[in-house]
This record gives structure tokens, sequence and C-alpha cells, in this order.
């Protein structure tokens, strides 16, 4: 079931399964901004991420002696049991709590919400993760929201770029086949904060920066302008990445990263977890900007 709002500016759609943004549309040019998941490509809209972002070294974590077969960006993607827990005229929020079934493949007693909200032409996408247990609590978190590129019939992939707010020295750190991260880095970013769309950016998977200096990043199009802007200032990494051959590009905010190659899948010194006391509350947020 999806679930909709909207103002003078925007209208939302979110799947309750998975809590997945499925709809950005300009209410004054009834545009569409979010790719359209079309299967034979990539059949995601924007998953959410939790408790871990991207692949998990021999599909498993260690932790306290025991081992624990978290999936693949986490459990909250395309889970039937996240619920729509609360709607008002500006925002959506949806929970999914642990249960005998998660506690199998994640050990925490967690309470995960993620709301989304309309502020004018900014959807808002608030995480809150709520630790109920009586230890600390591991976990990762971010987004993945992929949109649509080109955005004009009259444009090609190649018309777009990413212009981040500062000027960027920064590599990305290459992917394995298994998706794990390698100690290998190929220059990017250099002198420069403009990064030029084109259908082999993304042979080798994803794009993965660690160094950021800028906290947002605009996705423009030579022929048409500014058309959409993500602010991340509570997120130290971010992903870009499309499928080949697919006519998007996906914008990532990241707690969290996927296991090193060398990993030795020990959770509690997984790079980039994030602990949570007892009884504990964590809060991040990340913003999308639609310009027209």
């Amino acid at each position: 079931m999806n679930y909709s709002i909207q103002n003078d500016h925007l209208k939302i759609a979110v799947q309750e399964t998975g809590a997945e943004l499925c709809q950005i549309q300009s209410t004054v040019t009834g545009k569409d901004f979010l790719w359209n998941a079309e299967p034979s490509v990539w059949s995601s809209y924007a998953p959410v991420l939790f408790p871990v972002i991207g692949a998990i070294k021999d599909g498993f974590v260690k932790y306290k002696g025991n081992e624990y077969p978290v999936p693949r960006h986490g459990m909250v993607r395309n889970n039937a049991n996240v619920k729509l827990t609360n709607q008002t005229t500006d925002s959506l929020t949806f929970t999914l709590k642990y249960s005998e079934e998660t506690l199998a493949i994640y050990p925490f007693e967690f309470e995960f919400q993620i709301t989304y909200r309309l502020e004018g032409k900014r959807i808002v996408v608030d995480h809150k993760v709520l630790n109920h247990g009586d230890s600390e609590m591991l976990f990762s978190l971010g987004g993945h929201p992929a949109f649509k590129c080109p955005l004009h019939e009259d444009e090609v992939y190649e018309d777009y770029y990413l212009e981040f707010e500062a000027i960027e020295n920064d590599s990305t750190w290459l992917l394995e086949k298994n998706g794990l991260v390698s100690k290998t880095t190929r220059p990017v970013l250099e002198h420069t904060n403009v990064l030029h769309l084109n259908t082999h950016l993304f042979d080798n998977d994803a794009l993965i920066f660690k160094h950021l200096i800028s906290k947002q990043v605009s996705l423009r199009s030579t022929k048409s302008g500014q058309v959409v802007t993500v602010y991340y200032k509570d997120f130290p990494y971010l992903g870009i990445w499309a499928k080949p051959g697919g006519h998007f590009v996906c914008i990532e905010p990241w707690l969290g990263i996927a296991d090193n190659a060398d990993s030795d899948q020990n959770f509690e010194t997984k790079e980039g977890i994030l602990k949570l006391e007892a009884g504990g509350t964590f809060e991040a947020s990340f913003a999308i900007e639609i310009n027209e």
C-alpha cells in the first residue's frame, strides 16, 4: 500500500513495504523526479538502509561469539512488517520494531522510525533509532534515492553532472565483485566540484566517497539547469551509483559502509559502525530539494 502527501510544490508517495519513497512529483508541472523502478533494469526507487550498508563479508557478522546473517543493505528494504505509524498533512512516519524473527539475524532490541516531511520544495527524511535493550546497540543507516536522469525528452544522460558545494579532492574506494570494499582507490574528483555523468561511470559499481568536504550536492543539466539538491550534513559517507543502462543516478547519504574485503567480520569493529547506549535514541536527517 502507498501513502501520499502534498503541498503547493510537491507530491510524494511512500510504499508501506520497506517505507520506500516511490514518487516525487511537482504539483505545478506534473514532472516526476524519482526513477520509475523499471524491473528489467533496477526494481527499486529509494531503498532504506538499516542496520547495515551494502554487502556483509560472507553474508554474516560476528557478535559476542555468535554469527548473524544480516542481509545486504539490512532488513528494512522490502520488509512487509514496516507499518505506517503516524500521518499528518505534511508528514508520514513508518516504524519497524524488533521481533523474534529479527533477533535471529540481528541481535538487538531496536525500533527504527523514518519520517518523510514536506517543507516547501524539500523532502526532509528523518531517521530515529531507539535501543530498547539493556546493552549497547550497533548499527548503520543510510538512503539510496534514485533520481530520474535525463528528466526531459530532449536530453541525454551525458547532459547531466553533479555539482558539489566545495572544490573536492577525493577518490573512490573500489568495490570487489562481491560488493566488498577493496584497499584500492581511484581518483575521481581532482581539484573540482563537478562530476560529469556518463554511461560508463558505474561500470565498476558505485563510487564511494569517504572524505568529502561538501555536505550538499546538486544534480544539474547543461540544458535545463539545476534539478535536485541533496543535503547530507549528518552523513560522513556518500555513494553515487546507477545501474548500467538505467536512466537514473542514486545519491546515497550513508552512516556506515559495506564491509572491507579484509574484514574479520567483528561487528563491534566494523568500519563506520554506530554505537547506541541502552535505552538511547539516535537521530539523523537528510533532505532532497527539488529545483524547477
